[in-house]
């Protein structure tokens, strides 16, 4: 005879607790739908990731862009790439005995800047400005130079005013 307990372990829904043959026989039924929903969710998180590293791709990408057309843009504004003398000029252009004037420069594209004559040693420099003080009338050359050997020059005196 069989005891109460065993009768209601029989019914699934009789809300007893399952024989572990019925409980594996539950399992192997439900292995394929456990099995379709794991790989939805797996396929679901890659398509997630995908998308976000996509997207984080494209956003660099078109930061870069922009940072090289602004780059591009200063140096378009600078004269562009080549070796160029952007400016040379000296304040005040005509100075007394003993008195100092600034000579300034500006030059873009160069590997090496030097003055004749020479007064110190220069380097390439969108701006740059030294003190002088001639004794006589004199004429400053600067001479620019690229990597290519190309130079480039250009002149500006300074009078003396007696």
């Amino acid at each position: 005879m069989r005891s109460r307990t065993a009768i209601r372990c029989q019914s699934r829904y009789a809300g007893g607790v399952a024989e572990p043959a019925q409980f594996v026989s539950l399992l192997r039924r439900m292995l394929p739908f456990f099995t379709l929903v794991l790989v939805a969710a797996v396929a679901y998180d890659a398509w997630v990731f995908y998308a976000r590293w996509s997207d984080a791709r494209q956003a660099e990408r078109t930061r870069q862009e922009k940072a090289a057309a602004d780059a591009q843009k200063t140096l378009d504004l600078l004269g562009g790439g080549g070796l160029k003398i952007l400016s040379f000029y000296a304040t005040p252009g005509a100075i007394h005995p003993g008195e100092r004037a600034s000579l300034c420069y500006g030059v873009t594209g160069a590997t090496s800047v030097r003055m004749e004559p020479a007064i110190e040693d220069l380097h390439p420099a969108l701006t740059y400005c030294m003190q002088v003080s001639p004794a006589k009338d004199t004429e400053y050359k600067l001479i620019a130079e690229d990597d290519a050997g190309h130079t480039t020059s250009s002149a500006v005196t300074i009078h003396l005013i007696r």
